[in-house]
Formats: structure tokens, sequence, C-alpha cells
């Protein structure tokens, strides 16, 4: 089953062309893996495929429609990390997950938050600050969505192992791992190699001037 996909996908941003016409489809149980230099537009596209930017050209679709039609199961069904934690850093991690899972109708409790916690070795930490944690600590939070947001099947991941440790690495591998083999799809960038583990397609993009 094809999860993701896009059609002859162009993108200009400012004066410049970043990527034009990209065709891919990414299947139930695969990951998609994005490559290319500094300012080839990786982040870009991945907020196009999360119809958070507009392409010049072309469509995404998520199960064979396209995103604008069926945004509410879109979202549903969506997890997108970006390059920003997306974190209060006034509120503690408890705290922001909480308000998370209520803003993105994640049926969760705080038992349910309390146990994703412990599994990212943050227990005990749950009522601190965000602003008080390392970059490490503070990066574990925000993967908690990952966790907790089990009616997704679709991960778009901007650079996830960002300020994680190998510990912190090997569990986002592990959880990575288990979603494929449970039939999510993945598109993910990285400058940290993927587990071999891992099987996926590769998607190059080349810097345009």
């Amino acid at each position: 089953m094809v999860v993701l996909s896009a059609h002859n996908l162009s993108l200009v941003k400012g004066e410049r062309l970043l990527f034009e016409q990209i065709n891919f489809s990414v299947n139930a149980g695969n990951l998609l893996y994005i490559t290319g230099p500094n300012g080839a537009g990786k982040t870009s596209l991945l907020r196009t495929l999360c119809g958070f930017s507009q392409g010049e050209h072309g469509e995404v679709r998520f199960l064979q429609q396209n995103i604008q039609d069926c945004a509410p199961l879109f979202q549903q069904k969506l997890v997108y990390f970006g390059h920003k934690a997306g974190l209060n850093a006034q509120l503690s991690a408890l705290e922001n997950l909480v308000f998370w899972c209520r803003l993105h109708a994640v049926a969760a409790q705080e038992t349910d938050i309390y146990a994703v916690l412990a599994d990212l070795n943050l227990l005990g930490l749950e009522d601190i600050a965000v602003s008080k944690l390392s970059a490490g600590q503070q990066r574990r939070v925000a993967l908690a969505r990952l966790w907790l947001k089990q009616q997704a099947n679709l991960w778009i991941l901007d650079e996830p192992f960002t300020a994680l440790d190998k510990q912190g690495i090997a569990l986002l591998n592990t959880k990575m791992l288990a979603f494929l083999n449970a039939g999510g799809a993945i598109v993910t960038t990285s400058h940290q190699a993927l587990s071999p583990q891992q099987k996926y397609q590769e998607l190059h993009l080349e810097y345009r001037w």
C-alpha cells in the first residue's frame, strides 16, 4: 500500500529553484532517506510533503488522495518532527507533552506519558522546566511524540538524531525499526547513518545555483 507519494513536485524559494519534477512513493513498511548538501532543499521538501509549504508545481498524495482533500485524516495519521523541538522552555516535560497530546487529539493519559518518559530515560526529570534540561534531554522529550501518537502511520523526520548520544540514537533507531515492521512509513533526512537493519530507498537532492 502506498502511504505517501509525490508527483512532478517542484519548488522555488526566493528566486532559486530548489528542486523540480520529483516523483516517488513510499509504501507501508518502507523508509525514504532524503540526502543532499546543505541548502539543497531537504527541509523545504519535507515541509512541502506535510502541506506546510506549497510547491510551484506537482501534487502530494496520502493514501492516493491529495493531502489538501484529506487534511483531517492526514493530520491524524502524521507525526512531523522538524529542526526545532517545538517545546515551551518554561514548561516541564510532562506539561509540554500533555499540551501536545491535547492539541493533536492523542488519547494519552499522564500514566502513558510517564511510561514513555521512562522508556526514554527521562523519569525523574518530568517536572523540571525544559530550559533546565540538556540539549539531548530536550530532544528526547520532543521525540516522545513518536511514542505517544500511536494512531500515526506516517513519520516525517528532519534530522531526528541531532543532539542525541549513542544511547538515544539506539533508542530512536529501535523505535523506527519497530514502526516500519508494524507497517508504518517514514520519510527522513539525517547526517547520522541509519541502522543497517533499516531497508530504505534514497532520494538525493543536488544544490542548484
